[in-house]
């Protein structure tokens, strides 16, 4: 069963994005062979869906993905995906084929960035829409990454017990 978690203290978001480029310090795989990695590392996969004229998904990459302690804390708990909302490269998911375009919308994506959380078995843990600032990423990647998600603890509790 898919679900998708809102987390609204996490969100920020704006009306115009400023077009960054910026260093690639993530190393990202395809939806396929991510979820393939995932399941024999026991991690779970980050996806990061974007579209190429998307000015907030590059200052995500700009600001966010570039960063060491993010891109530290990636390399250790997680497998990267990079999914081009609007391509039509072949992907599979859950037995069914899909392009990139169709699994953006089985995920019921409509806005960007938007960053989905997948167990390593490929379930579907939460979708985090928009831009999200460096630290408050980071505290979500730890939030899923070390499994608070799972064991049933509320972003709120984290948050209160972990934020800054």
């Amino acid at each position: 069963m898919r679900h998708s978690l809102l987390l609204p203290a996490l969100l920020l978001v704006a009306a115009a994005a400023p077009a960054l480029a910026g260093p690639e310090a993530t190393s990202w795989t395809t939806w396929d062979a991510g979820l393939q990695q995932a399941r024999q590392l026991q991690r779970p996969v980050l996806v990061d869906v974007t579209t190429q004229w998307c000015g907030w998904c590059k200052r995500m990459h700009h600001d966010v993905y570039s960063r060491e302690d993010v891109r530290d804390y990636l390399n250790q708990k997680f497998v990267t995906v990079k999914l081009d909302a609007e391509a039509s490269d072949p992907a599979r998911y859950d037995g069914q084929a899909f392009t990139s375009r169709s699994l953006a919308s089985y995920f019921r994506i409509t806005s960007y960035p938007t960053t989905v959380f997948l167990k390593s078995d490929g379930e579907h843990l939460v979708s985090v829409p928009g831009y999200v600032e460096p630290a408050k990423f980071l505290l979500l990647l730890r939030y899923i990454g070390d499994g608070h998600l799972e064991r049933g603890e509320s972003w709120e509790d984290y948050l209160a017990k972990h934020g800054k």
